[in-house]
């Protein structure tokens, strides 16, 4: 059984202090590793969509509270107002397909991505606007933005259902934060900016634009942001009790959307319209755009992230699911495919210049790291994947059925396959150098840490993603562990690998980035929950109404 069954674990949080268990940690490592999941006590039936956890490692040894020659592990369940109300009636909040529900609207779990900004730090989701968390405390700061702003999809008393991106992306030269909001009815969409301060974002509707299905990421190059219809789709008749039936689209449109129309003042942008498959869920531009818009596409052919295992689902070879892997998201059922694709915003066409394809490596669960810093993505030379390999263990056949036609079981290989963590050539995806996990072990959101101090915090001496270390965490039922690669040459195994005593493990981790620093969140003026509050409250009976106003009093309190 070589996915870990305590990945799942319903198990309470602990801070731990983890040692070096083999090779020597490098004096060059430098900042934080820190990493969003979703707390499994509050999952509802999806194992994505429990309250937000943030996690952080000190990447420096004796700091953060752990003793001298240990590095410190910290994680919080992020107190967001779903989590404060849901701690005052557990007993209203009702577990669905698609997220938890209550009579207070819709939990925005905030527990798929961590994103950076500065001395910043946000926790993001596909269903809820971004949060800003304390770097240091890890505790809630605020939500980014009046729910009015965002043109929630669903405009509940008091939390809204925001669609927007998982991974909205900070803008180095603009000083923004772009993300989207879209109506998960129609498809529209809109572009939102955040500038950082103040209780408001900006929102342009994006004229004759549909997404029908998700928009997971977001990208961006100087002059362009790249917005992409992703393969998440939600089946109504699941929402309402019935059976999973639908599959994704095997294709989508790509929009294109100059940054100069995005002006105060204006309400409506137009965009570029293209067409791409297979189905993609993560995709990186190269933020230099003097070549023609150039975008790494992780494609997701195979992978329904929407399918959860249940305790009644059969597998591949027709023995039952463990109920430890219910809740699940559906592995890959085909090998995985990447490729650079370029857009030209004049003649509407698509270039495929590079593409990465092994029958033999199964399916990447869009898992990669790049170099985040203007330098890194401007002038990028590395992309670090982990593909997850082939587990027959965790594909229903409900899923086989629904994409009948579109996959061929026959490619399945005969045993399961371990997971590979490899460095592909960005230029022409040619990868240069792999490195196979043990068969049960369960590798997770990889990021990269820059050796030594370049032009700016986030870069190293030599940017672009060959020259520092992956931080990798790895899930085992014997231990959780965190291993450091050489990003030049992660073939030759982890350079150090810390972990906590035997027998420790960790719920599913998510996605993962790096900090250069911790610090407290800077004081600024922030949107406050009590301004969410209005006279849609008036829809709710009085004791509920009152709850909601006990956790605005409590968030304004001094802390």
């Amino acid at each position: 059984m070589p996915v870990p069954r305590s990945i799942l674990a319903r198990q309470d949080l602990a801070d731990l202090d983890l040692e070096v268990i083999a090779g020597a940690w490098p004096d060059d490592v430098r900042g934080h590793f820190v990493v969003s999941t979703s707390d499994q006590r509050t999952r509802p039936l999806h194992a994505f969509f429990g309250d937000g956890i943030m996690a952080r490692l000190s990447l420096t040894a004796g700091t953060d509270g752990a003793p001298p020659g240990r590095f410190a592990w910290r994680a919080r369940v992020l107190d967001t107002p779903s989590v404060r109300l849901r701690r005052k009636r557990p007993d209203l909040f009702t577990p669905g397909p698609v997220g938890t529900g209550s009579p207070w609207g819709f939990v925005n779990a905030a527990n798929t991505a961590p994103l950076p900004w500065g001395d910043r730090l946000f926790a993001t989701w596909d269903a809820g606007r971004p949060v800003e968390v304390d770097p240091v405390t890890l505790r809630f700061v605020a939500e980014v933005g009046h729910r009015d702003d965002w043109k929630p999809a669903m405009d509940q008393a008091v939390l809204p259902l925001v669609s927007t991106t998982a991974h909205p992306v900070v803008d180095p030269e603009r000083g923004c934060l772009w993300s989207i909001s879209r109506d998960v009815l129609t498809g529209a969409v809109s572009v939102i900016a955040y500038d950082g301060t103040g209780p408001h974002v900006r929102r342009w509707d994006v004229e004759g634009a549909v997404l029908p299905q998700a928009t997971h990421t977001i990208t961006q190059t100087r002059d362009w942001l790249v917005l992409a219809d992703t393969a998440y789709k939600i089946d109504p008749d699941e929402v309402f009790g019935g059976e999973r039936t639908t599959a994704n689209n095997p294709d989508g449109p790509v929009l294109l959307i100059r940054k100069d129309d995005l002006v105060p003042g204006r309400e409506t942008v137009t965009c570029k319209q293209f067409r791409i498959a297979p189905e993609v869920n993560h995709f990186y531009a190269r933020y230099d755009d003097s070549d023609g818009v150039q975008v790494v596409m992780e494609h997701s052919e195979g992978v329904d992230i929407g399918m959860y295992l249940r305790e009644d689902d059969i597998d591949v070879h027709g023995r039952p699911v463990d109920p430890a892997l219910r809740g699940m998201y559906c592995h890959g059922m085909t090998p995985a495919l990447t490729t650079v694709l370029q857009f030209d915003p004049e003649t509407g066409q698509v270039r495929e210049r590079a593409r990465a394809s092994d029958p033999e490596r199964w399916w990447q669960a869009e898992l990669s790291a790049i170099d985040w810093s203007i330098e890194g993505q401007t002038a990028p030379t590395r992309h670090h994947l982990i593909y997850l390999g082939f587990h027959p263990e965790a594909i229903n056949q409900r899923a086989i059925r629904n994409y009948k036609g579109r996959i061929d079981p026959s490619r399945f290989p005969a045993e399961e396959t371990p997971a590979v963590l490899v460095t592909h050539d960005r230029e022409d995806l040619k990868a240069l150098s792999e490195w196979t996990f043990s068969l049960d072990d369960y590798p997770t959101s990889p990021s990269f840490v820059p050796r030594g101090q370049g032009g700016t915090r986030y870069a190293g001496t030599n940017p672009g993603g060959h020259e520092g270390y992956l931080v990798v965490a790895v899930h085992n039922d014997d231990r959780f562990r965190i291993e450091l690669f050489d990003a030049s040459d992660v073939g030759r195994g982890p350079v150090a690998v810390l972990a906590p005593p035997n027998g420790t493990t960790m719920p599913f981790l998510i996605h993962s980035a790096w900090m250069p620093e911790a610090r407290p969140a800077p004081d600024l003026e922030r949107h406050r929950f009590a301004d969410d509050l209005d006279a849609r409250l008036d829809q709710l009976p009085l004791d509920l109404a009152a709850a909601a106003h006990e956790v605005a009093a409590d968030l304004d309190a001094p802390r």
